[in-house]
């Protein structure tokens, strides 16, 4: 079973993902409220998918970007960002920082649900 990790500081959002994706129990859904804790539980867990939060307490979501992609051991988890930051500056930082995609918040949850199966998909084979 695919491990996705969302490291989120917003529980209306941690909620909504976790209802978007677990509901069918096809994903191990692991969660983190700060970037600090999300950086150790990626290294720990090594999940396929990260849904990250650029705005968060402790660690920002680029630094977590950074840090996981420039390390070999990371480099191949898919980071899709998850942000309420709509500029276009702030979507070029976050791919820049390694994101592989990014996700503009408010989003459908069919949308996220419908994106994170294309992921995985792509990922299986």
């Amino acid at each position: 079973m695919h491990k996705i990790l969302i490291v989120e500081d917003d529980s209306i959002i941690q909620d909504l993902v976790n209802a978007t994706l677990g509901g069918d129990n096809r994903y191990t859904l692991l969660q983190a409220y700060d970037g600090h804790t999300g950086l150790e539980i990626a290294k720990k867990e090594s999940p396929i998918l990260i849904l990250l939060d650029l705005d968060l307490p402790r660690l920002n979501g680029l630094n977590i970007c950074r840090t996981l992609k420039s390390h070999p051991d990371y480099a191949h988890i898919y980071i899709l960002i998850l942000s309420a930051m709509t500029q276009e500056n702030d979507i070029k930082a976050g791919l820049d920082a390694g994101a592989n995609d990014y996700f503009i918040k408010p989003f459908s949850p069919l949308a996220l649900l419908h994106r994170v199966d294309d992921i995985l998909d792509g990922k299986s084979n």
